[in-house]
């Protein structure tokens, strides 16, 4: 009896283009297993996951304890939607919000999801609790800002790709360049419902502000009675060697939004976190999600939390990330122009002439290391937390073979 071949690279990319949207494009890899710092292609070759799913993966693929929760609550119940209380949900909120050191929890699902409910929230908050006029309220942004790809998030991004044939855009925002404080306290206003921010930026290229520049925006908030909004989708849940990015400059924002690593790569789970005086401004009726805070999210974040409770990943992220930063940093002159981040996150900039980022990234992925570019000129890496100092040894390798091929 003849085996039948099973579909190879080519037949599921073709597949993708022929059914799927173009609104994405991936790398000519199509993974089919991953465990820990390491994902199998369909035809069997090994790569390093440089990428972690944006963050999503910070725990690696398939971590054993995530896994058992995902698969002990599927036993149990996975939705009830918040029509009806649930015995994961409480317990993931008091635990997460007793982690980040904040005293209520608005579960969601994605980051977007995340953003838009701070921007809702933040809005209510300044109707309700500062006075700003009905209609009227303002956030203040930072540009090249990622914060999501909804309409409403899209209005205040400076990407052209993002927001171009996607209007009309909705009002009430002011872009200010990132980290600029002159520029920031021109735009505050009595109608300023808060500032959203970055405490690092991640799609512009991991670009890290100026010293003192979070504590600035912490006290012009203060000092206008504004909201201090910390998306930390990306940088957060010990990303960069705390377990939120603001922890490194000693400051503290009145809402955060989490996400993509607080669903440990199994599920997607967002969260709004913050003060109960803000979050508390919202009453049923108001906003919610079929899905957000549901029973199998619920268990999964748990048990991130109780990873990140040990501290273990933040101190890897500190310990590691001081290699990579120092074995790249190498680099700067010979094809790398600049290294940016903090923790295992790291933003290289190829030096002009050599690779374009797509080109890099491609070349990496024949090498078996799995990255991708931003903007065109700079690669992101950002490993799971998990990886060894062998490993990253390895990758660090393939990157420098890459950018001095030129």
């Amino acid at each position: 009896m003849t085996a039948i071949a099973a579909p190879s690279t080519g037949q599921f990319i073709a597949l993708d283009e022929e059914w799927s949207t173009h609104n994405y494009h991936p790398l000519p890899v199509v993974i089919s297993h991953g465990e820990g710092a390491w994902v199998t292609d369909v035809e069997g070759r090994r790569y390093l996951d440089f990428l972690s799913g944006y963050s999503s993966l910070n725990f690696g693929h398939r971590h054993p304890e995530l896994v058992a929760a995902a698969v002990a609550q599927l036993g149990r119940v996975t939705l009830t939607s918040r029509a009806f209380h649930h015995d994961q949900f409480g317990p993931f909120c008091r635990e997460l919000a007793e982690l980040t050191g904040t005293e209520m929890v608005l579960a969601m699902n994605s980051g977007a999801e995340a953003v838009e409910s701070a921007i809702k929230v933040a809005r209510k908050w300044a109707y309700r609790v500062k006075g700003v006029p009905e209609g009227t309220a303002e956030i203040v942004v930072a540009g090249s800002n990622f914060h999501g790809r909804t309409t409403t998030i899209v209005s205040f991004s400076t990407d052209d790709t993002a927001r171009a044939d996607f209007g009309p855009f909705t009002p009430g925002f002011k872009v200010v360049p990132y980290g600029d404080l002159a520029a920031l306290a021109g735009a505050i206003t009595e109608r300023t419902a808060a500032v959203l921010i970055e405490p690092i930026q991640g799609e512009a290229g991991v670009v890290v502000p100026p010293s003192g520049y979070l504590a600035g925006v912490r006290g012009l908030c203060d000092e206008h009675n504004a909201l201090m909004i910390a998306d930390e989708i990306q940088s957060g849940l010990g990303r960069t060697g705390e377990l939120l990015a603001l922890d490194h400059e000693g400051v503290r924002a009145d809402l955060y939004t989490l996400g993509k690593a607080l669903g440990g790569g199994i599920v997607p789970v967002s969260a709004v976190v913050g003060s109960r005086a803000v979050l508390g401004v919202l009453r049923p009726g108001e906003h919610g999600s079929t899905f957000g805070g549901n029973p199998l999210a619920c268990a999964v974040g748990r048990a991130v939390v109780r990873l990140l409770a040990t501290g273990e990943f933040q101190q890897r992220s500190r310990e590691l990330g001081a290699h990579l930063h120092g074995r790249l940093g190498e680099l700067v002159g010979r094809g790398v122009a600049e290294v940016r981040g903090r923790g295992l996150w790291a933003g290289v900039e190829i030096a002009p002439g050599g690779p374009r980022g797509r080109q890099a990234s491609e070349a990496l992925a024949e090498r078996g290391v799995l990255c991708k570019e931003t903007h065109d000129t700079t690669l992101r890496v950002a490993p799971p937390l998990v990886i060894t100092r062998d490993e990253l040894d390895r990758g660090i390798d393939a990157i420098a073979q890459v950018v001095a091929s030129a």
